[in-house]
């Protein structure tokens, strides 16, 4: 198997499912409501919806630096956006582009060559292997964070120690 394919499998595991762990993003945000992704009930911490969309922000902006070989960063806004639209439909629609982005990093990666992960990254110290390990470590990181505010919204803010 190939290095872009074995990236390509951790990548959809941590996301989508099937992970060795435990849940993914995906399997995580499944049965979240709105009024969920929008609570905050740990002080100090992002909401689950914010979450989600810091993710998105960060396999775009992984995607696009390979895709346009430049040296991007997201700005504070995008990093972490604020969530306006607290709906149920608005909410949906995160996970939608969630989802969607997430599909737009694979189909970038499967088309990758293994020669392309030794590459720099645009204005990074970095390669593109050591970006896509960075991603897939990320998205691992705030499925942990979600799993906890899930679990917080549930049992409510006092209970959660």
């Amino acid at each position: 198997m190939s290095e872009i394919k074995r990236i390509k499998s951790q990548l959809r595991r941590a996301f989508e499912g099937e992970a060795w762990h435990g849940p993914s993003v995906l399997e995580l945000l499944k049965d979240v409501t709105a009024e969920q992704a929008a609570a905050h009930p740990v002080a100090g911490a992002h909401s689950i919806w914010e979450l989600a969309l810091h993710i998105t922000t960060w396999e775009r902006y992984a995607r696009r630096r390979i895709v346009e070989a430049s040296a991007l960063e997201p700005t504070d806004e995008e990093n972490f956006p604020t969530v306006r639209d607290t709906s149920k439909q608005a909410w949906r629609a995160t996970v939608e582009e969630l989802k969607r982005n997430h599909a737009e990093l694979l189909e970038t990666v499967a088309g990758l060559d293994d020669a392309k992960l030794s590459e720099i990254v645009a204005g990074k110290p970095y390669s593109v292997y050591f970006m896509l390990h960075g991603v897939i470590q990320h998205d691992l990181y705030h499925a942990g964070q979600i799993a906890l505010l899930k679990k917080a919204s549930s049992s409510g803010p006092s209970d959660f120690h």
